[in-house]
């Protein structure tokens, strides 16, 4: 891992302390930023969400696709987990946390939108930090990139009815206008000029450059999302010296997801008998989020002083601590699991 991505938890709190003071300080200017929209979608953010996504879905090579039907039960176990278990199961766990355990410690206006940034985060599955996690676990390459390929894929048709499904079921009203021209903005567009731009730049210099490309925009895109989070937390500031512990609050349904979904997916492939170096990155596709979509969406959708922004970056906050943490289990326990598929 790079020095932006091992310590990204550290630039993550700094940019949440940096913002919140800046929120505080400098109020007329960040609602001058968060007046800044056209037809619901803040620019300053819809900017750096793009920076954020288009160098990500660079590394998505769609021609791992062959690789589906040769990794098909790791592959099936991983979309079971992603699309039919996670959503659901986050939004059981907002129930139980939100609604309930924390609720008379939360603000009683934002509760639907802490819900709801939650269930956003869960109905998309990460893309392009799981080439770290599967690198880390010795993942079969192939494998991941035909899972991560599928995902995108998948996400293009699965997500926005997903997230009305439960934004219903929870009792939350869904603008679907938006939420549509949300999935249009930041899957379907960022997915397509993607493809072709890496297209283009294969056709032209091979993988080299497409490497040299990457390694130029891998600090754009991490400077963007810490940007994105200065914003965030400047646009939240108020609300967060107000209700101080909402960001550890929001964090434990999360964890508990985390956790559940990789272990699931993870006992599935043992009961399966697939090979530990897919059964490991299946646990942690299964298990981590694509936080930059959540996050442009809950902007999009609720706006960006809403409770469901603020929830879906404190998903960014304990993504690589937890993500490394399920890495660690899935290494430690690799001679458990061998025993069980024999």
């Amino acid at each position: 891992m790079g020095l932006f991505e091992r310590y990204l938890t550290l630039w993550v709190a700094l940019c949440i302390a940096a913002g919140t003071a800046l929120g505080v300080a400098l109020p007329g200017t960040f609602n001058a930023l968060a007046s800044a929209e056209v037809a619901q979608v803040n620019l300053p953010v819809a900017v750096l969400v793009w920076l954020m996504i288009i160098p990500m879905l660079l590394k998505i090579d769609f021609g791992g696709m062959r690789q589906v039907k040769r990794h098909w039960r790791g592959i099936g176990v991983t979309v079971f987990v992603n699309w039919a278990v996670k959503p659901f199961s986050m939004a059981l766990l907002g129930w139980i946390f939100i609604r309930h355990v924390f609720a008379p410690y939360l603000p009683q206006d934002q509760l639907d939108a802490y819900i709801a940034g939650l269930i956003l985060l869960a109905a998309a599955p990460c893309t392009a930090m799981v080439f770290v996690w599967s690198s880390l676990c010795d993942g079969d390459p192939e494998f991941t990139l035909g899972q991560v390929a599928l995902n995108d894929l998948l996400m293009m048709v699965a997500f926005a009815p997903i997230v009305g499904l439960l934004l219903g079921i929870s009792s939350i009203q869904v603008p679907w206008p938006t939420l549509l021209l949300s999935v249009l903005l930041y899957i379907l567009v960022p997915v397509l000029l993607a493809a072709i731009l890496r297209r283009a730049v294969l056709r032209k210099g091979g993988a080299p450059a497409l490497a040299r490309l990457l390694r130029r925009l891998g600090p754009v895109s991490l400077s963007a999302l810490l940007a994105t989070l200065v914003l965030l937390f400047g646009f939240q500031g108020r609300q967060i010296i107000n209700t101080p512990l909402v960001i550890a609050m929001l964090a434990v349904p999360i964890l508990f997801q985390v956790y559940f979904n990789a272990g699931l997916a993870y006992w599935l492939n043992r009961k399966l008998g697939v090979d530990h170096c897919v059964a490991g990155p299946s646990a942690l596709i299964g298990a981590s989020n694509f936080f930059e979509l959540a996050v442009a969406t809950a902007i999009a959708v609720f706006g960006v002083h809403s409770g469901a922004a603020l929830a879906t970056v404190v998903g960014v906050l304990v993504e690589v601590p937890v993500m490394l943490s399920v890495v660690h289990i899935v290494n430690r326990s690799r001679p458990w699991y061998q025993a069980g598929t024999r």
